[in-house]
């Protein structure tokens, strides 16, 4: 299974749900991550606070929707509702999920409270990518009603 982490820029959220879905997912699934409008670089913020919590960081990089190696079996919108983004819409026939969160680009502050932003987005997905995955995936790959509930539901969680 392919799951599409999708927002608008594909510097932040959407490349911290990406490498933190690769690094727990088990066998057989795999996530990427693209935008609407990408902004053609991730986000260094991102990239430092995956390396301190372990998480391999080569070969992410921002990229368009429209770029995808794969088409995605299931995608999950992270847009938050910071200044007023509105979160792309995927067309295709795909399995869809929201799962806002606030964007930590838009943080402003002294850098102790930029990170704190950067750690709130990732221990947000990082909760939700958990609980996904904790999942009888096995059983509901192939019910995609009843993993759609799941995953809406995932969406609304916090830490």
């Amino acid at each position: 299974m392919n799951v599409l982490f999708l927002c608008t820029g594909n510097s932040c959220r959407s490349i911290l749900g990406e490498a933190t879905f690769n690094h727990l997912a088990p066998e057989g699934w795999r996530s990427m991550s693209a935008g609407s409008k990408p902004t053609g670089q991730v986000h260094p913020r991102s990239l430092a606070l995956l390396a301190r919590e372990g998480i391999a960081t080569e070969g992410y990089y921002s990229k368009s929707w429209n770029d995808l190696p794969v088409t995605p079996d299931i995608v999950l919108s992270v847009c938050g509702n910071a200044a007023n983004e509105t979160c792309p819409v995927y067309l295709g026939p795909v399995l869809r999920s929201h799962w806002g969160v606030e964007d930590p680009a838009h943080a402003t502050g002294s850098d102790e409270e930029i990170d704190a932003a950067f750690m709130t987005a990732y221990r947000i997905l990082r909760h939700r990518i958990e609980t996904f995955l904790a999942l009888p995936l096995n059983e509901l790959q192939n019910d995609h009603e009843r993993l759609k509930a799941e995953l809406d539901r995932i969406g609304n969680l916090l830490p």
